[in-house]
């Protein structure tokens, strides 16, 4: 009886010791997902303000539907999509329409005629609502923390202009393992020597740099964007990869020659920025050696690494 009685006493005191426990889990559980709730609150009250996104496309439909929902798939939600279509002659349109009647954030407009890149980017920037403008071409990506981490980057730090590290991807999105970084910090003389910011990566406070028109030039239309930026701000890397550029895909930019690019560099000096023949070369010269030290530097193969 008294071995009975013992194993009764071990039992209840078992049970006991079980319902404190399960009650104090249960206390912990509830705080812990009080907390998670206070958390998901902070974070879905931060707004930063409107991001105006500049998407600029010709004869991408096979790649604008991807570009399309990772903007979608951005943690940060307040912001506008506009797209610039340079009369493509492909289905881009019959693409873009379903996202556009599913989502009113999604703004599409075709020029009256061909005009190229500029003229495109252009017409977008003063469709541009928001208090931040950033930058997308319709074969590109963004990872969905993007826009996020680098709008808190500059608040935080009180920056008018930055840029991110991205890598590259093939034409069928795979990604080659090449990732490019520049400059922490980039000055005035430092973005006249060289084109660091990838165009996917760039965002700068319209409200503090304004309007920003550029000069109607076939290419580095991107670079003239910078030039006139960075006289009014300097322009920040945030050290996370958050973009890849799809390389190589046919009449991208990237499959021309040197001979080509060395053209298009001194027609920026010379017309955009307006420049006399000896500065345009001078300028030409330094973007030359500045992109070798650029390659030395800040671009990364890993996949040549782990070979």
């Amino acid at each position: 009886m008294a071995a009975l009685a013992q194993s009764d006493t071990a039992v209840g005191n078992f049970i006991l010791i079980f319902l404190r426990h399960a009650v104090w889990a249960r206390m912990l559980i509830r705080q812990h997902i009080v907390s998670l709730y206070i958390q998901a609150n902070f974070f879905i009250m931060q707004d930063y303000g409107l991001v105006s996104i500049i998407t600029p496309t010709w004869a991408c439909a096979d790649f604008i539907a991807e570009t399309i929902k990772s903007i979608q798939a951005q943690t940060y939600q307040n912001w506008e999509l506009l797209i610039q279509d340079d009369c493509s002659k492909d289905n881009t349109l019959e693409v873009v329409k379903p996202f556009m009647e599913t989502d009113g954030r999604i703004k599409y407009e075709c020029n009256p005629q061909n005009s190229g890149a500029a003229i495109t980017r252009n017409n977008a920037l003063r469709r541009a609502k928001g208090r931040w403008i950033a930058f997308l071409d319709s074969d590109d990506l963004w990872s969905p923390e993007k826009l996020e981490k680098q709008l808190a980057f500059m608040v935080k730090n009180d920056y008018h202009f930055s840029y991110t590290i991205y890598e590259e991807m093939d034409e069928s999105s795979k990604l080659t393992g090449v990732k490019i970084s520049g400059p922490k910090h980039v000055t005035k003389l430092g973005m006249f020597s060289f084109c660091w910011p990838g165009c996917l990566t760039v965002m700068f406070e319209q409200e503090h740099i304004g309007l920003l028109q550029i000069a109607d030039i076939k290419k580095n239309n991107d670079y003239a964007m910078w030039l006139k930026v960075i006289q009014k701000a300097d322009c920040y890397l945030l050290d996370e990869c958050l973009a890849k550029y799809r390389r190589g895909r046919k009449g991208s930019v990237s499959t021309h020659g040197y001979a080509t690019m060395i053209r298009w560099h001194y027609k920026l000096w010379h017309e955009a920025m307006e420049m006399n023949t000896l500065a345009s070369l001078f300028w030409t010269g330094m973007n030359l050696v500045c992109g070798v030290y650029k390659k030395l530097h800040y671009v990364k193969n890993t996949a040549a690494a782990n070979e």
